[in-house]
């Protein structure tokens, strides 16, 4: 099954700038295919990779930078920009 995700990542500290960069540094090393945005960054593929590089990709987050909200809207299907 293909996923396609909207994430969003709001870390709650000032300089909010660097772990954002450094998530979609991590998103877009793990294979998967990934657009980043003003706002937002869309990830797609297989629900089982997808979702395993979700959990792993916030749980480091957290542990790296510490408190941050994270915005997920997942869909089932394709929806690559073309």
């Amino acid at each position: 099954m293909y996923l396609s995700v909207q994430l969003s990542c709001y870390p709650l500290k000032d300089d909010y700038k660097q772990p954002i960069w450094d998530l979609i540094a991590r998103l877009e090393q793990s294979g998967l295919e990934v657009y980043s945005g003003r706002m937002s960054t869309e990830i797609f593929g297989e629900y089982d990779e997808v979702m395993k590089v979700l959990s792993d990709t916030m749980k480091w987050s957290f542990e790296t930078y510490g408190k941050s909200v994270f915005v997920a809207k997942i869909m089932e299907g394709d929806r690559r920009p073309r």
